[in-house]
């Protein structure tokens, strides 16, 4: 896989819509809140790259971007934080969000 050429911000976006997108259906509480982290052009971009690629690509490439930047343990922890707020913007976590998160934070940590 090529050297991703993301900022954080592209980043943040690519795992947010990710886990909104895991079980297929984002929510539109789920969207406003990646409204919240990341802006709308960067939101559409990333949202068509996250629905193309296949599962396993999105996590090779949350992966690979790990691998390739440093984060502080402040930036990941934040990071599962914005997770967990996807997860539970629309008021109810799903098996397999449940799922996905476990998979996230295992990858991230």
């Amino acid at each position: 896989m090529k050297k991703l050429d993301w900022t954080r911000k592209e980043f943040e976006a690519y795992v947010l819509l990710y886990a909104a997108h895991c079980n297929f259906f984002e929510s539109k509480e789920e969207q406003e809140y990646i409204y919240s982290k990341v802006d709308k052009k960067t939101f559409h971009r990333i949202h068509t790259e996250v629905v193309v690629d296949s599962d396993e690509t999105n996590l090779n490439k949350i992966q690979q971007y790990l691998s390739d930047n440093n984060l502080h343990q402040e930036e990941k922890d934040e990071l599962i934080r914005h997770i967990k707020m996807v997860f539970f913007a629309d008021g109810s976590v799903d098996v397999l969000e449940k799922k996905v998160f476990s998979i996230l934070n295992k990858i991230i940590e």
